[in-house]
């Protein structure tokens, strides 16, 4: 279960960056993306996918969370 800063970008969108990987990527989907929860399955631009528990309320960004890797 890595580690994983999310923030956002210049241009508003959320990246995701695993440092020990020196992995950064723009989420490119999340799951469930609303004013009461955020996370589920998320999917990088790449094509690879995490997954973390939804959480509620979401969480403001930039902040650091632990996912699984699908």
């Amino acid at each position: 279960m890595p580690s994983v800063m999310i923030r956002c970008s210049d241009a508003g969108k959320l990246l995701f960056y695993v440092a020990k990987k020196d992995q950064e990527d723009e989420i490119s989907s999340v799951e469930k993306d609303s004013a009461e929860e955020w996370g589920g399955e998320v999917e990088l631009a790449d094509g690879s996918k995490y997954y973390i528990d939804p959480i509620s309320p979401p969480p403001s960004f930039p902040t650091t969370l632990r996912f699984k890797r699908l």
